[in-house]
């Protein structure tokens, strides 16, 4: 699925937790969107002040560095809560019951072993670049006005750890589906038929979503 939610809710342990992560999950999702907004105004004044004054911004290609692991990862838990990432729809999708559940626990497990590692590893990468004892608490700066790089480091592990947290919740849903044999449990994005999915879409643009 991409583009439209079809994530149940009950009052099961699950349902609970998943409504829980969605809030940080979408305030991470907003920060993303804002730090998108961010770097539009900041183009913007920078090729005004060129134009008019021949001033543009200083460091402009390292505000933009600062910006992109906000913009590239802080949306990612949410995309994958909403069923957002790209999947092989025309396989899952012909899939029914424990099959289809069968399928969506093994591709998510070893998602959710990649991002394990992952996390891991760039929180090694983080650890390189932070030191209590240096200037602005960093080894190394960006190349033109020497921003720190750990603040843009360290929030790659923290986007991944909540990713992480997501795709744990999801792993335990589709095993107890997958022993229980249930047909539409919580917490988890739903296959749609093509007519749902634009129903959905078509709610999400007309601003009429809940």
């Amino acid at each position: 699925m991409a583009g439209a939610s079809l994530v149940l809710s009950d009052d099961s342990s699950e349902s609970r937790i998943d409504r829980q992560l969605v809030k940080l999950e979408r305030l991470m999702a907003l920060v993303s969107g804002l730090a998108v907004f961010g770097l539009m105004i900041l183009a913007v004044v920078s090729v005004g002040g060129r134009n008019a004054m021949n001033q543009p911004i200083p460091g402009y290609v390292d505000w933009i560095e600062q910006a992109m692991p906000l913009i590239a990862f802080m949306g990612v838990a949410f995309t994958q809560r909403e069923g957002g990432h790209i999947r092989m729809d025309l396989l899952v999708g012909a899939l029914r019951g424990r099959a289809l559940w069968a399928a969506e626990l093994v591709t998510t497990l070893a998602i959710l072993i990649l991002m394990v590692l992952l996390v891991w590893g760039t929180w090694a990468h983080f650890q390189r670049s932070f030191d209590w004892s240096a200037p602005m608490l960093s080894r190394d700066s960006s190349m033109d006005i020497g921003l720190p790089i750990w603040p843009a480091k360290l929030v790659v592990p923290v986007a991944f750890s909540v990713i992480v947290l997501r795709l744990a919740l999801q792993v335990w849903i589709y095993a107890r589906a997958l022993a229980s044999g249930a047909d539409r449990p919580a917490g988890i994005p739903l296959p749609a038929d093509p007519a749902t999915q634009a129903a959905m879409e078509a709610e999400q643009v007309s601003g009429r979503d809940e």
